[in-house]
């Protein structure tokens, strides 16, 4: 048996988010059928994490145990073969060594949200951008974004469904810059709450329009209350762009 680590790059609106659902489109269904027309093999891959519905990604990573070892090349290719129609495509395949897992072993997941910024909607972003006509000020997003970095009790920024044991983490990372016509915001953590990144998005666009300040988000922050968050941000701007492995970047077996 050998296990492969992938990078997988996808485009979230054609599917129903990335775990296996019946009678459903998924990321995860999308692969697992490729697996099966390759290698003849029906298995139940693990990810880094579970992206919503409509959420995409550059750099998910997944891992999945095959009964032939195959070469990291094949494994790549004869994938991406299987995944032409879909929105789905095998960045990268390697061996991974013994005891290594895509979920449990990851120490940093990294994500963008992006916003465009303009009078005028998405034409080629369609669904990829979350589209804001009023002017934001980034850098007051990027001020009250540091709020939020840190050891917290993000329960205000935390899914009503999330099934999280704690709603305790550590922010690493909260970034918001303009970038032409639009304003990107960074974020990192070894992990994150259900939906906690889309709500902190909303709640410092609430910032960039004026509505908020950084005040706002602490006391919003502090709160532990659902109640207290701002507006959810739609899944259509929301990115996996990393996820990493600690000094292991590029596991071999």
């Amino acid at each position: 048996m050998a296990r492969y680590r992938l990078t997988l790059e996808y485009d979230g609106r054609r599917y129903r988010g990335f775990q296996a659902q019946d009678n459903l489109p998924t990321v995860q269904g999308a692969i697992e059928r490729a697996v099966l027309a390759f290698s003849g093999q029906t298995l139940r891959l693990q990810a880094a994490g579970r992206t919503d519905t409509g959420v995409h990604a550059t750099g998910q990573v997944i891992h999945l145990d095959l009964e032939k070892a195959w070469s990291e090349k094949t494994v790549r290719n004869a994938l991406n073969a299987h995944l032409v129609d879909e929105g789905v495509v095998v960045l990268d395949a390697a061996l991974a060594p013994e005891g290594w897992h895509a979920r449990f072993s990851a120490t940093e997941r990294r994500y963008l949200y992006r916003i465009l910024n303009r009078p005028a909607p998405p034409g080629l972003d369609k669904g990829r951008v979350w589209h804001v006509k009023a002017p934001l000020d980034a850098e007051a997003m990027d001020q009250a974004a540091q709020v939020l970095v840190g050891h917290h009790d993000f329960t205000t920024f935390r899914d009503l469904q999330c099934q999280a044991r704690s709603p305790i983490k550590t922010l690493d990372l909260a970034r918001v810059f303009r970038l032409g016509q639009e304003v990107h915001l960074e974020f990192a953590s070894r992990s994150f709450l259900h939906r906690q990144v889309r709500s902190m998005a909303g709640t410092l666009v609430e910032v960039g329009l004026g509505r908020w300040t950084s005040q706002d988000v602490r006391q919003a922050l502090e709160a532990r209350a659902r109640t207290a968050c701002g507006p959810v941000a739609p899944a259509a701007g929301l990115y996996l762009t990393a996820v990493s492995y600690g000094l292991d970047e590029t596991p071999k077996a």
